[in-house]
């Protein structure tokens, strides 16, 4: 039988099959992941002229040379010097945790949620070890999850976009980065294994992302990067030896033009900071890819010299948890060091927030303020990365670090119009974040209009305009819930119209449908600030639905001498009952004087100033968790502390709301 790309046609047209499968692709109505097409579409496809232009290629000394990925043999070489000198101390470390010598690889079909991305990184891992050490172990080790990631039939979710995701995309990394490093070390048999697996995946990654008339595709979002940085990656590990290992290299770069173009412009992550510890990795796994293989610098933008006071200022003091704007964990319950997602998010009891990538930034951009962050994060914080050899590649040892001490206690991130202050860095500081702007900042207003292939999915974005998060003496006071099967403004500490939250509440993607110029009317109209304290005001009216006729929604939050007041004029056309919440991880407990947060000290003390005639209750905070892959918005409902709700008596044009908080 004639073969396609060291695949046979029988096998690529079964798996094909598998792609388009009723149903493979299920997932939340609402929710429009990776590419999505207009049906019978004409003309020319968005990116078929960028795809031809490109820089695509390997530079031609790298041509039919392997290693060439990363590293070339030559680096290797030069990399073992530096892990059994300089960094031997680190290298040991790495040595002590390689996943594939101590936990064996899940067999077919490893469905159990990021089981196989493991894999895909403990490739690499078992891998770079054996190219530093010579052990054997490690070859067998690296083999067997290769062998692994061969065995399985559908990478991914034979529920959910099977071959096209990210569990692809993490092991398009991991066979396609196994594959060069050891090429050497295989044997042709094993090589024709591997090699043929790639191609077969990557043709389906291919054939699910290319460019066709009428496509757009979620450029920003991290299940488009993920998967085509894993394509891009694979495509320079098997270029020459797969034909059509070349146009998958097109595709993904013509992709992450707009991805780049896309990014964050002031360096905050709008999916929230576990999709920033989770998806920025793919980032630079990408373009260091791109720059080592073909000499193309994709590195210089405002959001890449700026992501490491995100990483900084998006920590809550002691760096144990962080503030979770956006899908985070499970917020409460995560928080008290249980469930699930503590045990993911914190092996060992450390936070693992991939902190490593900003070494290579800091190198990159020989910014000793960035490697300042990263040593912070590691050194005085002790958290985690899930590929820890990377730091010792990544970590110019050279370059000069700067005391976190030094770097500004308060930042706005303007474009998202974000912003955090804190008394200092110690973990004992009081820290308040403050939220006012549209879900992908404000420079996506005219970035939609740029790039009319580009179509918003922000499922990950909460409808908590003007709200607020506390945390002070070591005790997250008040603020949020945590990932949301189905988000919903109630979760949060902020405003309810009538009942009604802001967005389209009931699916994943509450934004989805409503017009980003109208969402681009919520902004911080004031921030003032300095060591002592601070007075932020923003304008929300916009993020509701426009026949609830808000015509203001003005916060002013503002902290001096350890207290806390939160300050609301609201203004409709029409009459409404207000309602706004407040939370706490555990118990609310009414007193004569106003409410008590948490059952131990410290304790936050919330006094209803205004309105004066209001009714107010304690409930319980229930959320709906975030259901399996592809069924987001079915998860189970779970409580996830208290909340304390105050609403107006009846139905006005304008009220005003006050609380004052001591702690």
């Amino acid at each position: 039988m004639r073969r396609y790309g060291w695949v046979s046609v029988a096998i690529l047209v079964v798996a094909i099959a598998l792609v388009g499968a009723p149903g493979m692709w299920a997932q939340d109505a609402h929710e429009s992941l990776g590419p999505k097409d207009k049906k019978n579409a004409k003309g020319p496809a968005p990116l078929a002229a960028l795809e031809q232009s490109v820089i695509a290629k390997p530079k031609p000394e790298l041509i039919g040379v392997h290693p060439r990925v990363y590293f070339t043999a030559a680096e290797l070489d030069a990399l073992k010097v530096k892990v059994h000198g300089v960094d031997k101390a680190e290298w040991a470390k790495v040595l002590t945790d390689i996943r594939a010598t101590k936990v064996p690889a899940p067999p077919p079909p490893a469905e159990l949620r990021r089981a196989q991305n493991e894999v895909g990184m403990g490739i690499v891992e078992a891998a770079m070890a054996y190219k530093m050490e010579g052990d054997p172990k490690y070859l067998d080790a690296a083999k067997k999850y290769m062998d692994a990631a061969v065995s399985y039939d559908i990478w991914g979710y034979s529920f959910n976009k099977p071959n096209t995701d990210l569990a692809a995309g993490h092991l398009l990394y991991g066979l396609g980065v196994g594959y060069d490093l050891l090429y050497n070390d295989l044997t042709p048999a094993e090589r024709e294994k591997y090699r043929a697996k790639i191609a077969l995946q990557g043709h389906l990654m291919y054939e699910m992302w290319k460019s066709k008339p009428g496509r757009t595709i979620a450029y920003s979002q991290n299940h488009t990067f993920i998967p085509m940085a894993g394509l891009g990656i694979a495509a320079y590990a098997v270029y020459g030896e797969v034909p059509e290992a070349a146009e998958w290299a097109k595709v993904a770069r013509a992709i992450f033009d707009r991805v780049l173009a896309t990014y964050s412009h002031d360096g905050y992550y709008y999916e929230g900071y576990e999709y920033w510890i989770f998806a920025t990795p793919w980032l630079i796994h990408y373009l260091d890819a791109q720059k080592h293989v073909t000499g193309e610098d994709l590195f210089d933008l405002p959001g890449m010299r700026k992501m490491h006071l995100y990483a900084a200022h998006a920590l809550l003091p002691g760096g144990d948890e962080s503030f979770d704007f956006g899908d985070v964990y499970d917020g409460p319950i995560t928080r008290a060091k249980q469930g699930e997602d503590y045990e993911r998010s914190h092996p060992g009891g450390h936070y693992l927030t991939n902190y490593n990538l900003l070494y290579d930034l800091a190198k990159e951009f020989h910014d000793p303020e960035i490697q300042g962050v990263a040593d912070w994060m590691k050194n005085t914080l002790h958290q985690q990365n899930a590929e820890e050899w990377w730091s010792v590649v990544w970590r110019d040892e050279k370059l000069t670090s700067t005391p976190i001490a030094k770097l500004p206690t308060m930042y706005r991130f303007a474009d998202a119009d974000v912003v955090f202050w804190r008394t200092d860095w110690g973990a004992n500081a009081t820290a308040v974040a403050f939220k006012c702007g549209p879900p992908e900042g404000h420079e996506t207003t005219e970035l939609v209009k740029k790039y009319p292939d580009w179509h918003l999915e922000d499922g990950h974005v909460h409808p908590d305009v003007n709200s607020f998060i506390l945390y002070a003496k070591g005790v997250y006071l008040t603020g949020d819930s945590g990932y949301a099967g189905t988000p919903k403004t109630i979760e949060h500490n902020t405003l309810l119209v009538d009942g009604h939250g802001q967005g389209a509440e009931g699916t994943h993607d509450v934004w989805g449908g409503i017009p980003y110029a109208q969402l681009n009317t919520a902004r911080l109209v004031n921030v003032t600030m300095d060591t002592r304290g601070f007075e932020f005001t923003g304008e929300g009216a916009g993020v509701y639905v426009a026949t609830l006729g808000l015509e203001k929604f003005q916060r002013t939050l503002k902290y001096s001498n350890g207290k806390l007041t939160v300050s609301d004029a609201i203004e409709s056309s029409t009459p409404h009952v207000y309602t706004e919440a407040m939370h706490s991880d555990t118990t609310i407990a009414q007193q004569r004087s106003g409410y008590v947060f948490g059952a131990r000290t410290p304790q936050l003390h919330v006094v209803l100033v205004e309105p004066k005639d209001s009714v107010a209750k304690v409930e319980s905070n229930v959320v709906m968790g975030p259901g399996k892959p592809g069924s987001v918005d079915k998860g189970t409902l779970e409580a996830r502390g208290e909340r304390l709700v105050e609403s107006t008596k009846g139905a006005e044009r304008a009220t005003a709301f006050h609380w004052e908080m001591n702690f």
